[in-house]
């Protein structure tokens, strides 16, 4: 039976473990694969890794990295940052990899979602669009590059293709709600949800166990993810990776809608 996942969102950046805020001022907060260890103890559904720097400065993915974190990962694996070529997603799923996640790629070359599927299946291949509100006319925009890109593209119009190109899976994640912690834009959630049938993963936003019930309870089968609220505890911030117990899941995924 398919069921809603929680799924901690990593974000690397020099190596280092990091925390961003609208994708910005990036908090070191430990060691990846150390991070990963307590992952693993706490069963977690899935895990999601970002390279933050790969695209920014035009670097290949660091399969290093990748290799190890695909050795400790005792879950499902998520990685992104840095693909652009379709051998990069074979040599990446070759690696121990389950799914690989395309972003600006995809903008600039819808075709490499298809060409990647045919490779490695589409369900290893998933599309991370980054939104923003627009400032003036109203709706949502897909930008690239950490933040930093407009592309002008409808992240509505944009998911219905990636959908029609044979992706796996899509992330909608939330530059204006990223570190934030004041919930997920759920106005954006369900535009998108009402017009594709692809599974979805939300990222952007999540400040409580609460918000994760909320999304779960309003979409039924989604993934849930975060980033701040897994590692952070408190209002100062402090670094403390979390995840809901057994029992909290059980809780969250007892609902009529999807049982």
């Amino acid at each position: 039976m398919l069921r809603p996942r929680i799924i901690p969102c990593l974000l690397v950046k020099n190596g280092g473990l990091v925390k961003t805020q609208k994708f910005t001022s990036p908090k070191y907060v430990g060691d990846p694969l150390n991070a990963v260890r307590i992952f693993n103890e706490k069963e977690v559904d899935e895990l999601m890794v970002a390279n933050i720097d790969a695209t920014v400065l035009n670097q290949d993915p660091d399969y290093t990295l990748i290799k190890n974190l695909a050795a400790e990962c005792r879950m499902p694996l998520c990685y992104g940052g840095g693909v652009k070529r379709v051998d990069q997603v074979e040599h990446i799923i070759s690696l121990g990899v389950e799914k690989v996640a395309l972003s600006s790629a995809a903008v600039v070359n819808p075709g490499l979602v298809t060409q990647a599927a045919d490779v490695v299946g589409g369900q290893s291949v998933v599309v991370v669009m980054d939104v923003k509100k627009r400032v003036s006319g109203g709706g949502y925009e897909i930008w690239t590059h950490n933040g930093t890109k407009p592309t002008g593209l409808c992240p509505v119009e944009f998911a219905r293709r990636i959908q029609d190109l044979g992706a796996g899976e899509i992330v909608i994640n939330s530059i204006d709600r990223d570190g934030v912690m004041t919930g997920y834009d759920l106005e954006l959630v369900s535009a998108i949800r009402e017009s594709i049938t692809l599974p979805m993963t939300v990222l952007g936003g999540a400040g409580s166990f609460s918000d994760i019930k909320n999304l779960i309870h309003t979409f039924g089968i989604i993934g849930a993810a975060a980033g701040s609220l897994f590692v952070f505890k408190g209002v100062y911030r402090a670094v403390l990776i979390s995840y809901p117990s057994r029992v909290e899941r059980d809780n969250v995924f007892h609902n009529p809608g999807y049982d």
